[in-house]
């Protein structure tokens, strides 16, 4: 069994195709969202989702989230004693999803589909494919975000169309121009931010109350319990203004309690930078696809922070119509994974669709230039430009810049700047020359990228024949496969919380959050609460686990949304 896979900076999702449609799977406890979430509950075992994400703010020793972001990077995460990899932590809710599937069509899974991000870097992409092959899985495909949420609309199957997604997520932010002609689905241009999500906004709006509120005796923020209490409050009050005209942001600490009230005009004037930020994306894939406004049939909103109403009047303002939002923008990447699944695995009931993809940053070189009188080195020469359709070819021609040369060090870089220094290192080849005066020996260096990211440096010397050859797999940051080999047996070694419990462990860790958040008398009963459905769970009568657990649930529901 192939199946589809959202990997979301906030949320994960995974879908199969059942013959006729898209079906996405419900995690343990029930839920189509799984956070990406992942810690280790007080015995040390594995807890992923939901009830590592009620832990976040009880236990943020032992819990980590966001890990996406940092993605391609060597940058680690501790839980308690051990340190894990961004590639790691992923891969353990990937392996979270599989099994879901795994239990619920009782049959082993061990390839996927796994959407990324139109605007992800090279080394973002190998990072994926690597956090899938720890969790046991062969990436077939990495699917573009944008692209996937095409299939689950099923625009594969119109005629002839030009359209535009606009995928703002948890944490990352793609717009992508595509188009439709004769069965094949091409994508013109990618732009996009990956730092720039629904977690920023909420960011914005922690800043603004503790900027409100500053010199009142707030907690300190720094602190990761009261942090992760503030973004979760953010969060809330993000949601409530998508309903109604105001919320009350509202911290609770040792007996005291701090609000500010915020309405949709201060939202909107909070988030005004982060709104400002989406337009250059949108602005540069246009310009790429040398597309205008006009000539598009149809603009996407896909990804759970699209619902915020002042993202949807920026997008209606900017093409002048009002977007298609027909499906649920939390589930169409993953349906659209599944979908491309399913056309990988040739399903017969769907028709053959040929899916084009570009590079999404330029590939090139560093040279020297004249600049005045002097030479002066670090510039940047792209050899292959973004948005190229691939797989592409290029070759361009530089020349020696001393005379007697007799070595050429051809470095290699990613990136859009016109300095090699913010640009992203690749690697780097040398050549032998014949030693001639300065400008006489001529080199051709050419890049090709293909379709899976992998990008072949050549450099030929017309001269005397000779080529060097590089071939760029791994980028720095990015686990070699021999320390996949040794992390994917660490990862299997992990004792996991067993499945079973879940639903009574997500019980007792959001009854600890609740307890931390109250005070006085609803303290008291959140804690007696907590206690009687321990003595409960000692008792081991599933009956009456079951009647108690429903009526704590009732019970919770009532206290957090307050009535």
């Amino acid at each position: 069994m192939i199946i589809g896979i959202d990997l979301g900076t906030t949320n994960s999702l995974v879908a199969v195709w059942d013959g006729e449609a898209a079906r996405l799977v419900p995690n343990a406890l029930g839920r189509l969202l799984t956070p990406s979430v992942v810690g280790l509950d007080n015995q040390g075992q594995l807890i992923v989702g939901d009830i590592a994400r009620e832990r976040l703010q009880t236990h943020p020793q032992l819990t980590s989230a966001l890990f996406k972001r940092n993605m391609g990077s060597a940058q680690v995460a501790r839980l308690g004693e051990r340190a894990f990899r961004p590639e790691e932590l992923s891969a353990l809710v990937l392996r979270s999803l599989k099994e879901d599937v795994e239990r619920i069509y009782g049959q082993p899974v061990s390839e996927a589909v796994i959407s990324v991000p139109a605007y992800f870097s090279d080394a973002q992409r190998k990072a994926t494919r690597i956090a899938g092959e720890l969790a046991g899985l062969k990436v077939e495909k990495l699917i573009n975000e944008p692209t996937a949420a095409a299939l689950a609309y099923g625009l594969h199957q119109k005629g002839e169309a030009t359209f535009l997604v606009f995928d703002l997520g948890g944490g990352t932010f793609d717009v992508s121009v595509l188009e439709l002609f004769d069965g094949i689905m091409e994508v013109r241009a990618s732009a996009g931010d990956n730092f720039l999500g629904g977690e920023d906004f909420d960011d914005a709006l922690v800043a603004h109350f503790l900027a409100e509120q500053a010199g009142q005796g707030l907690p300190d923020a720094s602190q990761p319990a009261i942090r992760q209490r503030l973004r979760r409050e953010a969060q809330r009050v993000r949601h409530a203004l998508g309903q109604q005209g105001q919320a009350s942001f509202q911290l609770r600490e040792d007996s005291r309690e701090w609000q500010q009230s915020i309405s949709q005009e201060q939202l909107l004037r909070i988030c005004e930078p982060l709104l400002e930020r989406l337009r250059a994306p949108i602005e540069r894939a246009l310009r790429d696809a040398r597309i205008k406004v006009a000539d598009l049939d149809e603009v996407l909103l896909v990804g759970g922070t699209t619902r915020m109403p002042l993202v949807r009047k920026l997008v209606a303002s900017l093409f002048g119509r009002f977007p298609s939002m027909n499906l649920n923008p939390d589930e169409v990447i993953a349906q659209g994974a599944a979908i491309q699944a399913a056309l990988k695995a040739r399903d017969a009931s769907l028709e053959e669709v040929v899916l084009t993809d570009v590079c999404p940053y330029s590939l090139g070189v560093e040279i020297s230039k004249t600049v005045g009188t002097q030479q002066q080195a670090g510039h940047y020469l792209p050899i292959i430009e973004r948005n190229c359709v691939v797989p592409v070819s290029r070759v361009k021609s530089v020349q020696t810049l001393h005379d007697g040369q007799k070595q050429v060090s051809v470095r290699i870089f990613q990136g859009e700047s016109r300095l090699v220094a913010n640009n992203i290192f690749l690697g780097e080849l040398d050549i032998d020359v014949p030693p001639r005066p300065a400008g006489e020996v001529s080199l051709d260096i050419r890049f090709t990228y293909d379709s899976n990211g992998l990008l072949e440096a050549q450099v030929d010397t017309p001269l005397t024949g000779d080529s060097r050859r590089l071939v760029i797999e791994n980028n720095p940051g990015v686990l070699s496969p021999e320390e996949i080999t040794e992390r994917f047996a660490a990862l299997q070694a992990l004792k996991v919380h067993p499945r079973d419990q879940q639903v009574n462990s997500m019980l007792m860790a959001r009854l600890e959050r609740l307890y931390q958040e109250s005070l006085g008398d609803l303290r008291e009963h959140v804690g007696q609460l907590a206690a009687h459905f321990t003595s409960i769970l000692e008792r081991q009568d599933e009956r009456e686990i079951r009647e108690l657990r429903s009526e704590l649930l009732a019970r919770l529901d009532a206290i957090e949304h307050g009535y």
